[in-house]
C-alpha cells in the first residue's frame, strides 16, 4: 500500500505516512488516494488546498471553522514545521488536549485534524511551506480562532512564545474556556 497510517491521536488526529521511491534521481510518492484514504475513515472529498510560506519562528493559528464543517490534511513541502491539534469540541472526552508532530519536507509525515480540532503550526526553518488539503471552502464568517498560548491547553511549542511572530488577530484570540462560554461554540459540538 502506498499510504499507511503510522499513528493515531485523541481518537481523531491520524499521523498518514507515504511509501517513497527514491533513486539517483530523486523521490516519487503518492500523498493522497481516495481508496485508501476511505478505507482509513479519513475523508477523500477535499474541496479547496491551501499553501502557505512562513520563516523560522512563525507561528499560526490556532484556526478553526465550523460552517461548513472544516478538517484539515496538512504537510510540509519544504523545511520543517511543529504541526499542532486542539480538541475543541464541547462534550468531548479529549477536550482541551493537544497533539503536536515535528513534519518536514524530509519525513513527508502529513497529520490529518477533523472537524472539531484547531489547527495551528510553528516555522522550525526559514522558507517553511505547509500545504494543506481542507474538507470544506473558507468562510471567514464562521472561523474563529483559539490563543495559541493559552496555558490551560499547555502547548509545548518549540519557539518562545515572547519572540514568535504571530498575527494581532492570532494574539487576540480567546482562551479555549473563553471560546466554550461563546454561544458559538454550540456549533463545535462532539458526536460520538
Amino acid at each position: 500500500m502506498p499510504l499507511k497510517i503510522e499513528s493515531v491521536h485523541l481518537d481523531e488526529v491520524v499521523v498518514v505516512v507515504p511509501e517513497v521511491f527514491g533513486d539517483a534521481r530523486g523521490f516519487f510518492m503518492e500523498t493522497f488516494r481516495s481508496d485508501q484514504f476511505r478505507q482509513f475513515g479519513i475523508p477523500e472529498a477535499f474541496v479547496q488546498e491551501n499553501q502557505s510560506r512562513s520563516s523560522r519562528g512563525v507561528l499560526r493559528g490556532l484556526h478553526f471553522q465550523w460552517d461548513p464543517p472544516l478538517g484539515k490534511l496538512m504537510r510540509v513541502v519544504h523545511g520543517a514545521a511543529f504541526l499542532v491539534a486542539v480538541d475543541i469540541r464541547k462534550g468531548s472526552p479529549h477536550l482541551g488536549r493537544w497533539f503536536g508532530l515535528e513534519v518536514s519536507a524530509e519525513n513527508k509525515k502529513q497529520v490529518w485534524a477533523p472537524y472539531g480540532f484547531a489547527r495551528g503550526f510553528c516555522a522550525l526553518t526559514d522558507d517553511c511551506e505547509v500545504l494543506y488539503k481542507c474538507t470544506g471552502l473558507y468562510n471567514p464568517k464562521t472561523e474563529g480562532g483559539i490563543f495559541f498560548g493559552d496555558p490551560a491547553i499547555g502547548i509545548k511549542w518549540p519557539v518562545d512564545l515572547a519572540s514568535a511572530v504571530t498575527s494581532e488577530r492570532d494574539r487576540k484570540s480567546p482562551t479555549l474556556a473563553q471560546w466554550l462560554e461563546s454561544p458559538l461554540s454550540e456549533h463545535v459540538q462532539y458526536s460520538s
